[in-house]
């Protein structure tokens, strides 16, 4: 059964068998997907051979029993002592049964083998994506190509390239040369993607069963057009050059999709998108378009991307959430509890109008280096994340109701999060060496968090807990109470306010909280700790904190009654810019802070003020904090610590 417990997405529907097919000689019998089924068979240690008495055999069907959803990308998958049997209707489907097939591989002494089973599977939504935003920020294609070669292993769909906005044009012209000259790009000049390149990723994603959809965004984030013809693009003259563009995109990219933008912008011509989408479908393209954005009526566009709270899928014109998948304003912990537990579009799974949904990645801050887009947005957690609910279908809310913060540990949704968590921790260790993974274990980190006490402002007001650490608190003629919460991030307010729930169902500005738990060691050791108390969004012009200071909330900490100060901040800028990079603000993003642990329990305690929600210094203040010890080069958490408020092993 090992191989079976650690499979990511579970699938729909899966039996032990008890047999083991080993790998050695194998005879193959497919009508698809050749060269794939040579790949895995040499990278799990066999050899194809004609007369081998172990077999896979795979079948094109025209049905599959028991499966009714997106039905061609669904699989049946048999493994036996002797023989692997796959049955689907599309190479497709097939080609998801080959990525299972890789995670049902063990290895003991003597042999290596596939785990027996017999799986039926397919996905409850049929778009299950990820966009990465290189129009301000350029990704190196060998770094989208190893994201796209990753995530297509965790039956990842749809990777949406986001290639211009208003910092620049990534995607070359040999048409218009000029818009891509460095002197009409404001961040990374010189950076862009020749048509070479693209046809190439187009290639590489349909080698992954990938589809790639491009995204030329108009009218609006269109400031790199404008430098380059000195004219708006609802003009003559901007709709004349956009078509011959389009044209030339169109011509480069051999997929069925194009993204046309159309959000955030007040729109002076309303001929233009008619006639645009018009023009895009002429050369025989599906058009996708974002919702807020031009109000579309079913026939008039293929498909809708919806952003932001105010996005809603229309009747008769299938929609894409991902309204609040913006992942460039998520924390590490705490909001990938919310994305795991979340339905998409509060469905359970997919239909004509709800296709699946796309995680974004928005980079409208400059970050440096390249890694650090990938650690600090919490790339790979959030998207094995994304990929088991987008597969699966459910949840348990529309993260709305725990939100960010885990339920009780006798509830479904702790166990189905915990057990996702160890699978996601298994591939960490065992698929994901060498890339930027920055998660541990936080189902076993617990804390006790009183209410919070009124500080009129004065953030560094003094309140009982930081004299005695009691259950319950008497403070002005008022009884302030203490709750548990689980996990290495907690939200007392969400960066969305009140739209996600966090700790504090009613969290107030002028406030103070604390938060303990104690830590038994069962040596004396100098660890590493993960620890801060403000997240940096990617996508804000925030400051960095003061010399001296975690953030501009006083917030502190200590270990064992001894003040743990922050590191030295790398960024000392104090002009507000998107394109001035932070530093280590982010605690996954440096090396963690190196603490001693006693053996036996210690003390951690942390004093938690807020002023106002949204400050000069950072637009959206987060009300919460991140601390769990890790090894000292933070790959993974410290063994055999038990955390415990209340000194229970």
């Amino acid at each position: 059964m090992a191989g079976i417990t650690h499979l990511l997405p579970k699938p729909q529907q899966i039996h032990s068998n008890g047999q083991q097919f080993v790998i050695g000689n194998i005879s193959l019998s497919s009508p698809v997907l050749t060269t794939e089924w040579t790949d895995f068979i040499r990278e799990a240690g066999g050899k194809i051979t004609s007369d081998a008495k172990q077999k896979i055999e795979v079948r094109l069907t025209d049905t599959l029993a028991g499966v009714s959803l997106n039905k061609d990308e669904a699989y049946h998958l048999d493994v036996t002592n002797k023989k692997i049997t796959v049955e689907a209707l599309s190479p497709k489907g097939v080609y998801w049964a080959i990525q299972t097939l890789r995670q049902l591989k063990q290895t003991d002494r003597k042999k290596t083998f596939l785990e027996g089973c017999v799986i039926t599977d397919w996905p409850a939504f049929r778009i299950r994506g990820f966009l990465q935003d290189v129009g301000r920020s350029y990704i190196s294609l060998p770094e989208l190509k190893k994201e796209i070669a990753a995530l297509s292993r965790y039956k990842i769909n749809v990777f949406h390239w986001h290639l211009t906005e208003n910092q620049s044009w990534r995607l070359e012209s040999k048409v218009y040369p000029e818009l891509n000259d460095s002197a009409n790009t404001t961040r990374m000049p010189g950076k862009y993607y020749t048509l070479k390149e693209a046809k190439e990723l187009v290639e590489f994603c349909k080698q992954h069963n990938v589809l790639l959809i491009p995204e030329i965004d108009m009218p609006g984030h269109s400031a790199a057009f404008i430098r380059t013809f000195k004219c708006d693009m609802q003009s003559a003259e901007g709709m004349a050059i956009l078509k011959r563009l389009v044209d030339e995109v169109c011509a480069t990219f051999d997929v069925p999709w194009l993204h046309i933008g159309t959000d955030e912008v007040q729109f002076t011509n309303k001929n233009f998108v008619p006639e645009m989408v018009a023009f895009v479908r002429s050369k025989g393209k599906k058009v996708i378009s974002w919702n807020p954005g031009w109000k579309y009526q079913p026939g008039e566009i293929d498909m809708t991307q919806l952003w932001s709270y105010r996005g809603k899928a229309q009747k008769g014109i299938p929609a894409i959430d991902c309204r609040f998948h913006y992942l460039n304003h998520f924390d590490t912990f705490g909001d990938l509890v919310a994305l795991y537990n979340s339905r998409i579009y509060n469905q359970p799974q997919g239909s004509e109008d709800i296709a699946g949904s796309i995680l974004a990645f928005w980079h409208d801050r400059l970050v440096t280096p390249e890694q650090n887009m990938i650690l600090e947005n919490n790339f790979y957690p959030n998207m094995l994340a994304f990929a088991e609910r987008s597969w699966i279908g459910g949840g348990s809310e529309y993260f709305d109701g725990n939100g960010v913060i885990l339920p009780k540990e006798d509830t479904k949704e702790f166990k189905e999060f915990a057990d996702f968590e160890r699978r996601m921790i298994w591939h960490k260790e065992h698929n994901f060496k060498g890339y930027p993974f920055a998660y541990v274990k936080q189902t076993n980190v617990k804390w006790n968090i009183t209410d919070a006490f009124p500080n009129e402002g004065d953030l560094g007001k003094v309140f009982p807990p930081e004299k005695e650490l009691k259950a319950e608190y008497l403070y002005e003629g008022k009884s302030y109470g203490v709750r548990q919460a689980t996990g290495a991030g907690i939200y007392l307010r969400h960066v969305w306010g009140t739209f996600v729930p966090a700790f504090y169902k009613d969290p107030q500005e002028n406030h103070t909280a604390y938060a303990w738990t104690w830590v038994w060691s069962p040596k004396a050791q100098d660890t590493g700790l993960w620890v801060e108390f403000q997240n940096y969004s990617r996508s804000e012009m925030d400051l960095a904190p003061l010399p001296g200071k975690w953030d501009y909330k006083d917030s502190r900490i200590w270990l064992n009654d001894s003040e743990i100060l922050p590191p030295v901040w790398t960024a000392t800028h104090r002009e507000k810019s998107n394109e001035i990079a932070l530093g280590n603000e982010n605690c996954v993003a440096r090396s963690p802070l190196m603490v001693h642990l006693n053996k036996g329990w210690n003390k951690v305690f942390m004093k938690l003020p807020v002023g106002k929600f949204s400050l000069p210094e950072v637009r959206l203040v987060k009300w919460q904090f991140t601390a769990v010890f890790v090894t000292p080069d933070g790959s993974r958490a410290v063994d055999g610590l038990i955390y415990s408020p209340d000194k229970t092993k």
